[in-house]
């Protein structure tokens, strides 16, 4: 038996809500388990206490949890790599488990290969790609030879090759016997790694449990109605209602040495434009730039005046703070990286009130985002203690909390399940159709692209 949980339970430190509470469920060796469940229903804080990650004084435990040699592998492979050589990332678990010194070089050049990395020992963790860096950080997991492997949506960063990467590299590493917990909000990619389906309940227990073909055909229309992503479920598209507005911002041949070659890119108001490419193409690092966070190190980012006003002459990234909130918003790629309150209702409340908004007028604007978003239960809990949905959809309304008529978001849509998602897509809708706003979404997810797209540019192959 590699997971015995018994009538588990965990509530966070000053939560009224339990993450997770009545769950019994069992994983034998060798079983591939894919757990599912809405946004918020405790997946993640599950993995985290089968991997003994919750400690006693962050929150409050019932029942009984046991692992067996427990590896988990986050979302973010960056959480996890602390070396700054690959080889020796590897082999640091290695050393702290006390495997004998003759053993870790083979183990780690075994793994290495096992997991399809491309690079010898030496490889400086830093100039890595996050599908390089998310395979490192699996093989420094499977060298330790853990007897079961959790992963927190492994793939949720990586464009659409380097997610099948890590899926292969699942497929020829694991061990017959080693057991796989996998939480993955986008199912059919999944599928052919697992044989077992467990289903959280949003109210806590288990929902469904089985062979995935038998739990999709007998749960399948309450599955997707409590917005689990169920395969062969297509998206509604969410076509611009009007015609194309202004142009409200525009990077003319931007770069950044070693992050971004020569760029060009229109924003328009009442549109939404995607930014694709692979893993180290500079999505990220052009989202930047157009929300005035960073100086180009060649070209420039102009602001249109009717979205610039007084500052008409100057670069976004010149704009006093306050002021760039107002006009352009940002979403990063992280969410917790620009969480500064204690609690979601103050996080929501900062940039207006920086915008000098009268009370009344900030309380019910952050109302309306609790309610849109689904976050009026958790309006008094610490931003740092929701579930990656959960912080994503926070992330994206304090962007808009101080009314920018330009948002720019860096993988808006991941850690979404699919009622989330469709919440968030209309709601992005809304902004564009309704108040004629200009959203950029550096996006990997195609439905996204599908759905909600009306200019898409794509950046050249990273490393």
């Amino acid at each position: 038996m590699r997971a015995d949980v018994r009538g588990f339970g965990w509530r966070f430190a000053g939560r009224r809500d339990w993450a997770v509470r009545g769950l019994d469920l069992t994983v034998e060796a060798g079983e591939r388990v894919l757990l599912l469940g809405a946004s918020g229903a405790g997946k993640s804080t599950l993995l985290a206490a089968l991997a003994g990650l919750l400690p006693s004084d962050s929150g409050e435990s019932e029942g009984t949890i046991k692992a067996d040699r427990p590896g988990l592998l986050f979302q973010d492979p960056q959480a996890q790599l602390v070396m700054s050589r690959s080889g020796d990332d590897v082999a640091f678990g290695l050393e702290n488990l006390g495997t004998p010194p003759g053993e870790i070089w083979p183990r780690v050049d075994e793994t290495l290969a096992r997991t399809g990395f491309r690079y010898g020992r030496d490889r400086s963790t830093a100039a890595l790609s996050g599908g390089e860096a998310q395979r490192l950080a699996l093989a420094g997991v499977l060298a330790m030879r853990p007897g079961l492997l959790l992963l927190d949506e492994p793939t949720a960063n990586l464009d659409p090759a380097g997610a099948v990467l890590i899926r292969d590299a699942l497929a020829r590493a694991l061990a017959p016997d080693t057991a796989l917990i996998v939480v993955e909000h986008r199912v059919a990619e999944v599928l052919p790694l697992v044989g077992r389906v467990v289903v959280l309940a949003p109210g806590g227990g288990v929902l469904a449990d089985g062979p995935p073909d038998r739990i999709f055909a007998e749960h399948g229309a309450t599955l997707a109605e409590a917005g689990i992503w169920v395969p062969g479920r297509p998206i509604a598209p969410r076509r611009a209602s009007r015609a194309a507005g202004d142009e409200l911002l525009r990077a003319s041949r931007v770069a950044v040495p070693g992050r971004l070659p020569e760029t060009d890119l229109a924003v328009r108001a009442g549109r939404v434009h995607a930014v694709l490419g692979p893993n180290g193409a500079g999505k990220s690092t052009l989202a930047r730039l157009l929300g005035g966070l960073l100086a180009p190190g060649a070209g420039a980012v102009r602001a249109a005046p009717a979205l610039a006003g007084p500052d008409a002459s100057r670069p976004p990234h010149r704009w006093r703070a306050a002021a760039l909130a107002g006009r352009i918003g940002s979403v990063f790629q992280n969410p917790e990286h620009q969480f500064l309150a204690g609690t979601v209702r103050d996080e929501l409340a900062l940039g207006p009130r920086r915008l000098r908004r009268p009370p009344a007028e900030v309380t019910a604007t952050v109302d309306g985002l609790l309610d849109r978003l689904r976050l009026t239960r958790l309006a008094g809990a610490n931003p740092f203690t929701l579930s990656g949905g959960e912080a994503r959809r926070l992330s994206v309304a304090t962007a808009l909390a101080a009314g920018p008529s330009v948002l720019v978001l860096d993988e808006p849509t991941f850690g979404q399940d699919r009622r989330t998602w469709t919440e968030l897509a209309d709601l992005l809708a809304g902004l564009r159709d309704d108040d004629g706003a200009a959203v950029v979404a550096v996006t990997h997810d195609p439905d996204f692209v599908t759905a909600l797209a009306d200019d898409v540019t794509t950046l050249g192959a990273g490393s």
